[in-house]
């Protein structure tokens, strides 16, 4: 069937989408004012009614970021803009009862990464729901402390964090029109995407906004933020006093060229205390958490290769210490040879990087169990089967294609690493996609073709592993947790 145009009426207005049969789609949907001009740096101001048919067509701007000039993946669409507020929607139908709605933060290390690289069409007519994508302030622009340049910009560290809440605002106040429950709205991420959903249920203004979540690959906020102006002020050659204007009057492709790495943390005002410390306060008023990750994340940054690199050091140092949430790595640097005598600085590097997701999502879910509300633990393992992929095993991301079911529509597919031609793979992204979408809309994950999925919790320690076959496995990281305590954190 082909795909034709759609007028739909709704309280901000008449919107134009297309209508593909199984599924309606409306992209870049403006939830905010534009961030570039007078309003760079400060809070997200929600965009008004509009008095004509709204063309909602086409993909919209991303935020600003670096221009890949090289990629192995397909181009994304929509250009670079400091003009990036904007979400896309997929439902099945407008009309009937409201249905669940999925709620996706894309991931890139805060600095890089799109709303539109994800196609939400299947999830919505596999399971009849509503997927949400949302585009937000990335780098310097969403994530720099500015406090101490005034009082207009105190909230500036989590200027990110603010453009998303501000997108599930709109998601309650207009999500129905598109079919969607207000009432029942799961946030769900990867990567830097999911470290932005464990920092949501650290923002008490988000509380009401969402009623489960989903962290695929996480790590969590837990670091105060940090006043970089004197040294941004040294690079841009500009006394203390005027680094401010010179910042103002930087074009947004400057900014982004200053390549500053970006990332969450407890602003104060925003993000109130830690993830985990939330998860703990909240008890049984938090929400449901399903959590997990991929058995050889660190190949991603590696490339599966066992080789040396001049920043593995100075890098595992830094990734030991966010995943010891800032204690001192070295005991555990010191455990991790111990354990893994011989080991090649391209294997320690992948480890290392593997740990730090890996342990920070297994203290959400233990902590999501604790609380009253429930966690559940998974680990992806099906190792990639495309040829030029086989060497990174099961790597960072590998499990997005299976969480949106891209193998069903391969035409449509943006990053693959497996074959979807293989019909186990076909049918572990049929489970897993049905497994995402059961927990968005009850809050537990069991059902379908998975055997029981317990909680996670401190005895048995119960895992989801998703290989070629699905199974529970008590305590699969009973090796690493022990080199973790000797970073001295005792889990």
């Amino acid at each position: 069937m082909g795909s034709s145009t759609i007028i739909l009426d709704t309280r901000m207005g008449k919107v134009r989408g297309v209508d593909h049969g199984e599924v309606k789609e409306f992209l870049g949907l403006r939830y905010g004012l534009s961030t570039a001009g007078k309003r760079r740096f400060l809070p997200p101001v929600m965009a008004p009614k509009w008095n004509t048919t709204f063309d909602a067509t086409q993909h919209p701007n991303q935020a600003m970021q670096p221009i890949k000039s090289q990629s192995i993946w397909p181009p994304v669409a929509g250009k670079v803009s400091e003009d990036c507020l904007f979400l896309n929607i997929v439902t099945p139908t407008t009309q009937d009862t409201p249905r669940p709605v999925l709620f996706w933060i894309h991931g890139g290390a805060f600095v890089s990464g799109s709303a539109n690289e994800y196609d939400g069409s299947v999830l919505a007519a596999q399971g009849d729901v509503v997927v949400v994508t949302v585009n937000f302030r990335l780098g310097v622009l969403g994530f720099l402390d500015l406090s101490a340049e005034g009082p207009e910009y105190r909230h500036s560290a989590s200027n990110g964090v603010l453009d998303i809440i501000l997108a599930l605002q709109w998601v309650r106040d207009n999500i129905q029109d598109y079919g969607g429950d207000p009432a029942n709205v799961t946030l769900s991420g990867e990567s830097s995407g999911g470290t932005l959903v464990l920092s949501l249920l650290a923002a008490p203004v988000a509380d009401t906004l969402y009623h489960k979540a989903i962290a695929h690959s996480a790590t969590c906020v837990f670091r105060q933020p940090s006043d970089r102006a004197d040294a941004l002020a040294k690079r841009l050659k500009v006394e203390r006093s005027k680094f401010m204007a010179a910042l103002l009057s930087l074009t947004g492709e400057e900014i982004v060229g200053l390549n500053i790495p970006a990332g969450v943390c407890i602003d104060g005002s925003v993000i109130s205390r830690s993830s985990l410390n939330a998860i703990a306060e909240r008890g049984a008023a938090g929400v449901p958490l399903m959590t997990g990750t991929n058995l050889r994340e660190g190949t991603l940054y590696t490339n599966g290769d066992d080789a040396s690199q001049a920043h593995y050091p100075s890098f595992n140092t830094g990734l030991a210490k966010e995943m010891l949430l800032g204690c001192d790595p070295h005991h555990y640097l010191a455990a991790l040879d111990e354990a893994y005598p011989g080991l090649s600085d391209g294997k320690r590097h992948e480890l290392i990087w593997t740990d730090m997701f890996r342990r920070i999502c297994l203290l959400a879910a233990e902590s999501a169990t604790g609380a009253g509300t429930g966690g559940w633990l998974y680990r992806f393992d099906l190792p990639a089967n495309l040829p030029q992929f086989q060497k990174l095993g099961a790597t960072h991301s590998a499990e997005m294609a299976f969480t949106f079911n891209s193998f069903a529509t391969p035409e449509r597919d943006y990053k693959v690493y497996h074959d979807w031609r293989d019909p186990t793979v076909r049918q572990v992204a049929k489970v897993w996609s049905d497994t995402i979408i059961r927990f968005a809309r009850t809050g537990q994950p069991n059902g379908g073709d998975l055997p029981h999925w317990p909680r996670y919790e401190d005895r048995q320690r119960h895992c989801l592993i998703i290989n070629r076959d699905f199974k529970v496995q008590s305590d699969p990281d009973k090796l690493h947790r022990g080199l973790w305590q000797r970073g001295g954190n005792a889990k």
